[in-house]
């Protein structure tokens, strides 16, 4: 039965491109390039129509030759796989790429150190004391707030490039999703919110996170941004907007709903 085949270096996953310019992930009954005997074969939670999932880590992309030099593949960043793979394909890649990553980084015991080897598809057993894991997920929660017709948007200090985005951050342990919105905008900015309204939630392979999306209302103060998180922050409108996140992300996806439909709008959630 053939499976699909995510293969990894470092963080570029491996496309194979058909003859008609789509791209693809590899579909073969064995993997299609040679491996070592010591490489980890992941088994992955199966595609929806039931398409078996595999995915292993190679340390190049030097690597990454069909046995047969029949197959030409393409190494391609996990993020930009969003705009040439479906949908269903981009996401597993994603998962794929957040086990390994787990993987990689439990190998020996966090309580006496011993091998850590695989007990279940996504759980691992201490050889030595039985203690066991699973991969863990860094929650954050990503929030648009609107005042009027205007909606904040800032540019963080992590940023690469000259985009801004939403107010973000992580969950703190004792805290629900709602108190970490509060909490965020009003470290990072000065600002006092309410109604939130959920929109809407994204697994972020980057390493390891998901994220929870909010729109919420201005209630009062200026903006007095966190210098250790942003260095930019103010109000927009839909006709002055500056560069905003590409199309892979949950804050365009909230920007794109609010320029099409409004701050009162609800989405549908699947």
């Amino acid at each position: 039965m053939k499976k699909y085949w995510f293969i990894f270096s470092k963080t570029d996953v491996a496309l194979q491109k058909l003859s008609d310019g789509i791209y693809t992930i590899p579909l073969a009954e064995e993997c299609p390039i040679e491996i070592k005997p010591w490489t980890h074969v992941m088994n992955i939670t199966p595609m929806e129509d039931g398409t078996e999932v595999r995915t292993i880590r190679v340390d190049a992309p030097t690597s990454i030759i069909s046995k047969d030099h029949s197959l030409e593949f393409e190494m391609c960043p996990l993020r930009s796989s969003f705009y040439k793979l479906t949908p269903a394909l981009y996401l597993k890649a994603g998962k794929c790429q957040e086990l390994l990553y787990w993987d990689m980084n439990t190998q020996f015991c966090g309580v006496c150190g011993g091998p850590m080897k695989m007990h279940t598809d996504i759980s691992k057993r201490c050889e030595n004391c039985g203690k066991e894991v699973w991969p863990q997920l860094a929650t954050a929660v990503i929030v648009l707030v609107h005042k009027g017709d205007e909606v904040l948007l800032v540019h963080a200090n992590n940023f690469r490039s000259n985009f801004y985005g939403l107010v973000a951050g992580f969950v703190e342990t004792g805290e629900t999703l709602e108190q970490a919105v509060h909490r965020e905008v009003e470290e990072e900015t000065g600002l006092e919110i309410n109604n939130l309204r959920y929109f809407g939630s994204q697994p972020w392979p980057y390493p390891c996170g998901i994220m929870v999306g909010y729109n919420a209302d201005y209630v009062s103060g200026d903006i007095h941004l966190q210098k250790e998180e942003l260095s930019k922050g103010d109000w927009f409108k839909k006709d002055n907007l500056p560069n905003i996140p590409e199309k892979l992300s949950i804050a365009r996806m909230i920007l794109d709903d609010w320029i099409e439909n409004g701050p009162g709008h609800l989405p549908e959630i699947l």
